[in-house]
């Protein structure tokens, strides 16, 4: 168990914000298989105060999401915490600043993981962030440098903490190398051991065993799960079942159920182009090791209607 700031968590194993996979369904399973926090993908601040309708759509959540975090992303001091206090972030119990994002349009805005590169900028985001979200913890993702060999952990750390940052997550890769290579968790251990805040883990967790490998390893306080979980939310109460003792809402483990409760879940919010079209790369996410999965794919991936990808997803009883 563990808290940030007022906000308890059940777990402290949590689902990370992954741009493109953690939509409200995806994340509402995770829910249900114990996260102890579950996070919306990357928000656009500009994107809110410009009334993009596509940014809207990215806050839907579930009344299973509780506690819930929103991840939003800029380099405007001012926007950023005009977006947090619009009516429609109310909802959120945390407020999450992703300075980690490696994505070139996103770092070549000065967003996302470019903010490692300017410390004294993004202090008065996440200060400027706080004086606007109402009291509501304001946590940040960052990595643990920009450049190759580069390990500028600590000291963001610090900067985070001296600004008000109520919890952070440190993934043990640099920008430049993306999701290459292994995650430092030497770096992670530093913060943890640097920092009197809250310290998330996060790298190359797939499964308990890694779990709980990174935890002795660097002493966090709770372990930030990305794309582990994808096609594998059940990951959550694999963890529950052997760590915390969770009831979960989900008692045993079904592929097929997770695949068909995530659309269920977006049909309460999206068109039926979006979801299957969406759903398409989180059925092959599930598929990743099984016997004829390849052909099955190949199906899913051609599918014009939710309709024949529930069809699909029907027949992969006793496959997965």
């Amino acid at each position: 168990m563990m808290k940030i700031g007022n906000v308890q968590l059940s777990s402290d194993a949590v689902l990370a914000p992954l741009a493109g996979f953690t939509d409200v369904g995806l994340r509402d399973v995770a829910r249900r298989y114990g996260a102890g926090l579950t996070y919306t993908e990357m928000i656009s601040c500009k994107g809110m105060i410009y009334g993009s309708e596509k940014t809207r759509e990215l806050l839907a959540t579930t009344d299973i999401e509780t506690p819930v975090a929103v991840q939003i992303f800029g380099n405007d001091p001012d926007i950023m915490a005009r977006a947090v206090a619009m009516p429609e972030m109310e909802k959120f119990d945390i407020i999450d600043i992703n300075m980690g994002c490696p994505v070139p349009k996103v770092v070549g805005n000065g967003e996302g993981s470019a903010l490692l590169n300017t410390p004294d900028l993004a202090a008065k985001i996440v200060k400027s962030v706080i004086s606007a979200c109402g009291g509501r913890p304001v946590t940040v993702k960052f990595r643990k440098g920009f450049r190759h060999g580069e390990d500028t952990a600590v000291d963001f750390a610090r900067y985070m903490q001296d600004a008000g940052a109520a919890a952070i997550c440190v993934h043990g890769r640099t920008r430049e190398q993306f999701y290459a290579g292994k995650s430092d968790w030497d770096s992670i251990a530093k913060v943890v051991e640097s920092v009197e805040i809250p310290v998330f883990a996060n790298g190359d967790v797939i499964d308990l065993q890694s779990y709980n490998a990174i935890k002795a390893h660097t002493r966090a306080d709770g372990v930030m799960i990305a794309r582990g979980a994808l096609g594998n939310p059940q990951i959550f109460k694999e963890i529950a079942d052997a760590t915390t003792g969770t009831e979960t809402f989900f008692k045993e483990v079904d592929c097929v159920r997770d695949i068909l409760r995530q659309i269920k879940v977006l049909k309460d919010h999206y068109c039926d182009r979006y979801i299957y079209s969406s759903m398409k790369k989180q059925v092959c996410t599930y598929l990743r090791g099984v016997s004829g999965g390849k052909a099955i794919k190949e199906k899913a991936c051609h599918v014009e209607s939710v309709q024949e990808l529930v069809h699909i997803i029907e027949g992969l009883r006793g496959l997965i």
